[in-house]
């Protein structure tokens, strides 16, 4: 046991020697590509352009500020079970990394039997237990084993970044369904509104009938749009259920009711949005950081393929003792024995029937693809920011229209109502009045929560929510 020492000295020395070694395959670059200098929807605003602060870069508390709404977020990233499996999937990729690792020490193994019996020919009892332990070190003189170790902590790293993929869309899945649902009640209110309003109108005109001066075809009329308004209801209200069921899906809870914050009309709008500079969203965005974890474990995994072509060189020792007690004589007597060896293995693939270059070319395509899906997620990533900014701005103008459309509405049935009881028009003016009003109001608070969903979908574009 005690010469066994030189040895494990040995070689923990040559290891360190090897690590600084060389290895073969490619050592890993980022790949050139070739991205806009500007978003597409920003060209003909200098200003925007050359603010290098982000929208994205504001923590989601600061862009998400009903207290409801965070609390919310806050439930769904403790409970919820795919963020949960994204970082099991973490450990699971540093397990994997200390495994891969390990090929880079010496292997040491202890082994001990015991053994017993009794001599018939001496007719003497003896006891024997034997100890050894053995030692093996793989030479990593090509560096297969350091590559594999590369492309294990890449892959930990693009699991990291996947979780923080995860931990962005859930920030802004929780956000776009809570205003969803804002909207949806929004639209019930207002629609629980007009049923009430043309409850009276209804009442009124049933009056007029009363009294002769309106007909039998008025109240029909007035009835018109009550019943419209009293059958968008249970629709409304089904719609309330199924998004409440989605957010607690979320939140990881089972199907239940949603607390709600501010209503819709009253939450905030950043009064400004920038993108950031467009070469920023590289680094911002999670998706793209992992794709390129990908493309550096594809990288080093072709020096593996290329080490495979190279000897394996392997360094063994063992030693050990047996140590006897035995009852030949009437006294007991002891002995011990003493062993160790030392060597070394080369092993030189000769003929494996095309696998080593079948595995390199495999390598190699897969490098390929890793670097073909880098370069689309950028692609992506682009669009998705260029469909979002045209999405804000053109729904901001979208709502901004609607409500001046809904504030004219208000004063055409105002008007109409007022020439109806002076009899100066019939009721079908005032019906079509609010038919169109009822429509409008419910489209602008569609437009109301597109406008809210859109900004949600802006600051997930642009990499803002996991931080």
């Amino acid at each position: 046991m005690k010469n066994l020492a030189p040895l494990l000295l040995l070689t923990s020395a040559i290891l360190a020697s090897i690590l600084a070694g060389c290895m073969v395959g490619p050592n890993y670059h980022r790949p050139v590509v070739q991205t806009p200098t500007v978003y597409r929807d920003l060209k003909e605003d200098p200003q925007a352009q050359s603010q290098a602060a982000s929208f994205a870069d504001l923590l989601w508390w600061k862009v998400f500020q009903d207290p409801q709404l965070q609390e919310l977020i806050h439930t769904a990233l403790k409970e919820n079970y795919d963020l949960q499996l994204a970082t099991e999937r973490i450990t699971a990729a540093r397990a994997q990394v200390t495994i891969t690792r390990s090929n880079l020490f010496p292997q040491v193994q202890g082994n001990g039997n015991f053994s017993g019996g009794k001599d018939p020919s001496t007719q003497s009892k003896f006891n024997i237990l034997g100890l050894t332990a053995d030692a093996a070190f793989q030479l990593d003189l090509f560096g297969r084993l350091r590559r594999a170790t590369q492309a294990a902590r890449a892959q930990l790293l693009a699991t990291e970044d996947a979780k923080q993929t995860v931990t962005l869309t859930l920030v802004s899945d929780v956000a776009s369904d809570y205003f969803q649902l804002l909207d949806l009640d929004l639209q019930l209110q207002i629609t629980h509104d007009t049923v009430k309003t043309q409850e009276e109108s209804v009442k009124l005109t049933q009056l007029r009938l009363d009294r002769g001066v309106a007909t039998k075809l008025d109240v029909l009329q007035a009835q018109q749009v009550l019943d419209t308004a009293n059958a968008a209801i249970p629709d409304l209200e089904r719609q309330i259920g199924q998004e409440e069921d989605a957010i607690s899906i979320l939140l990881g809870h089972y199907p239940e009711s949603v607390r709600r914050g501010r209503p819709l009309v009253e939450q905030p709008l950043p009064p400004e949005v920038p993108p950031g500079m467009p070469s920023s969203l590289l680094e911002r965005r999670p998706d793209i950081r992992q794709v390129e974890q990908d493309l550096i474990a594809a990288n080093a995994e072709m020096g593996v393929a290329r080490a495979a072509f190279f000897p394996l060189i392997s360094l063994t020792g063992s030693g050990g003792g047996a140590f006897g007690r035995s009852s030949l004589f009437s006294r007991l007597m002891s002995s011990q024995t003493g062993i160790w060896s030392y060597g070394g293995q080369v092993s030189q693939p000769i003929f494996t029937g095309g696998a080593l270059r079948g595995n390199l070319r495999l390598a190699e395509s897969q490098h390929r693809q890793e670097l073909i899906a880098y370069r689309q997620v950028i692609q992506l990533a682009f669009r998705d920011v260029s469909d979002a900014l045209i999405d804000y701005q053109k729904l901001h103008q979208v709502r901004v229209a609607q409500e001046t459309t809904v504030k004219d509405l208000q004063d055409t049935v105002s008007t109409s109502l007022v020439r109806y009881r002076g009899g100066i028009t019939t009721y079908l003016e005032v019906l079509d009045g609010q038919r169109s009003l009822f429509n409008a109001e419910l489209a602008l608070a569609q437009a109301r929560g597109n406008e809210y969903q859109s900004l949600v979908q802006l600051y997930k574009a642009l990499g803002g929510g996991w931080q």
